[in-house]
């Protein structure tokens, strides 16, 4: 397939090579122009030799047009504005795009390898309930983006850190087993701060089922261990304490039996909403293996840790942090923030050349520290670049334009389970996706159902059927279309469709350059949109067999496209509507 870009900067490389040969080396930049009557492609080489040639950018343009060598692939050449070349290809070189879709089919817009190992953790939640919208927006950009990446010829791994260990798995664990008191008449005051919702109750029912009253405790028991406190967090504190002391071994079991379940539910959710993970990652690991043990004495090693009152502190200042931070407290007890660090560590101890983190935009500041700690650790190795952090923004419900009010069986948030069985898991990925994710999103829940051309994701599934539906009528082989005569085609909406195609494989890098999947969202949109157009001002299946062969190989190749991106997405590509 030809290049068009490509092949336009190696014409005007060889011009200013002729020209200007001390100046060969400089980055040449092919764009499309805002208006089609300027050409198909435009450079500004000429402004960017002005200064260094000390001469105009239209007697530049002019030198370099001179310079330019012929190519049958260029039928037009001008200067335009303060000195832009502008070109206008042939029709041939226009429609080269179709043969190159239909020939490498799901693979069009494929990257060469890399060679790179990249990984991309996401989502992440802490095990302690339903993932709700705003992991769900993490959910569909991580999984995105990896697929994205790994097209653009990556070699990814989709990795889910389970927060297994510390304090919100030991609240959790508390909360179900006093609910669970409750179910045998023991009631213990519940802290306003534990974990409320129906499933932590569903939860004490099958602990209840599985092993009727073993782990019963009386009430006076229970507050005898944990006297009452005004400060909430240290009365949760202590009813943990409470229930280790009084179950002793038998915590384990409470504790092991809400993760399963939380870390089941979860796995269910995301499978169902077509995201999937290659490592499941175990913070307690870090613990049971002494990954974070070793990583807070290497940080030692280097003088980068202090004690004050008893606890070692991290000198994150030093690294940009606006505080240094407690990575040991003084018990003894390892922070969340050092089994980060080990974490990280460890990351790139697997070999990643690369590390992409996809965080709620909460986690802001926690940035620099871990930046910071894998530079402190790592030396010269940790460089902070390889680590990348994208940062998701909230999400907000809209129902009628007004902000929705979905209660679930807590009441304090609404479930990504409860919006894909509302809007659908296609419609549910799609709009996740039509904003940047450092963006606030509003998710129109009317319009995410609706069945119309206002709906973005029913308007690029819609162009994907309706050409499913042409070709059922056409009853030919496609495969046949592949060395159709495309000279037919002279109409500007179809070079334009044309043009779009051949933009595919830049968009793929560039999307992936800037771990931006939302620009195939907006490019599916200009797609369909486009295709819609041309399908409605011009018959397919008209009786010249040529121009009909001719334009059905042009929707094959936007199907072929739209299938492309859409699986990029997660996305289906339905065959009718």
């Amino acid at each position: 397939m030809l290049d068009p870009r490509a092949h336009l900067a190696s014409l005007l490389r060889q011009a200013l090579i002729k020209i200007a040969p001390e100046h060969q080396d400089v980055e040449i930049l092919i764009d499309r122009p805002k208006q089609a009557s300027h050409g198909d492609f435009a450079a500004n080489l000429a402004m960017q030799l002005a200064r260094a040639l000390k001469a105009n950018p239209r007697q530049i343009a002019e030198l370099l047009l001179a310079a330019l060598p012929a190519s049958e692939w260029v039928i037009k050449t001008e200067i335009a504005g303060a000195g832009f070349i502008n070109f206008t290809l042939a029709a041939a070189a226009k429609t080269a795009v179709i043969p190159a879709v239909l020939a490498a089919a799901d693979n069009y817009g494929h990257g060469v390898s890399s060679g790179r190992k990249l990984q991309v953790e996401f989502v992440s939640a802490n095990p302690t309930g339903p993932l709700h919208v705003g992991h769900g927006r993490g959910a569909a950009y991580g999984a995105s983006l990896a697929s994205l990446l790994a097209f653009a010829g990556h070699h990814v791994t989709r990795e889910y850190y389970v927060n297994d260990a510390g304090r919100q798995m030991d609240i959790l664990a508390v909360s179900t087993w006093l609910r669970y008191l409750e179910l045998f008449g023991e009631l213990v005051p519940f802290p306003t701060n534990a974990y409320q919702g129906g499933y932590v109750r569903e939860m004490a029912e099958q602990i209840r089922a599985a092993h009727q009253d073993r782990y019963v405790h009386p009430a006076a028991a229970v507050m005898a261990c944990a006297p009452g406190s005004d400060e909430l967090e240290a009365c949760l504190d202590a009813l943990i304490l409470a229930g280790k002391d009084l179950l002793g071994e038998d915590w384990a079991y409470i504790h092991s039996h809400v993760l399963s379940e939380q870390m089941a539910d979860c796995r269910i959710d995301l499978e169902e909403f077509g995201v999937h993970f290659d490592v499941w990652f175990s913070e307690r690991s870090l613990y049971d293996t002494g990954m974070v043990a070793r990583a807070v004495a290497a940080l030692e090693s280097k003088d980068h840790i202090y004690v004050q009152n008893g606890a070692k502190w991290f000198r994150s200042t030093a690294f940009g942090d606006e505080k240094d931070r407690v990575v040991q407290r003084d018990n003894g007890l390892f922070t969340y923030f050092a089994s980060d660090i080990a974490y990280h560590l460890n990351k790139f101890e697997r070999g990643f050349d690369r590390v992409v983190d996809i965080w709620g935009a909460d986690h802001h500041g926690y940035i620099p520290r871990v930046r910071g700690a894998l530079a402190a650790v790592m030396g010269e190795a940790g460089d902070a670049h390889q680590l990348d952090v994208c940062l998701i923004q909230f999400v907000s419900l809209l129902r009628n334009g007004q902000k929705a009010s979905m209660s679930t069986r807590s009441g304090e948030y609404v479930t990504l389970r409860q919006v894909r069985d509302e809007v659908g898991n296609d419609a549910c990925r799609f709009f996740y996706l039509l904003r940047k994710q450092d963006q606030a999103l509003d998710f129109d829940l009317e319009l995410a159902k609706s069945q119309s051309t206002d709906n973005p994701v029913y308007y690029v599934q819609y162009a994907h059927a309706r050409i499913c539906s042409l070709l059922e009528q056409w009853a030919g082989q496609v495969s046949t279309l592949a060395n159709v005569d495309l000279s037919v085609l002279t109409h500007e909406r179809e070079y334009a469709l044309c043009a779009r195609l051949a933009e595919f494989p830049d968009l793929i890098q560039t999307a992936a350059r800037d771990y931006a999947p939302h620009g195939l969202a907006f490019y599916l949109k200009d797609l369909a949109g486009e295709f819609h157009g041309w399908y409605n001002a011009e018959r397919m299946l008209v009786d010249d067999e040529k121009l009909k062969h001719a334009r059905l190989a042009l929707a094959v190749a936007v199907r072929q496209v739209i299938r492309n991106a859409l699986s990029l997405l997660g996305v289906s590509q339905p065959a009718s509507m």
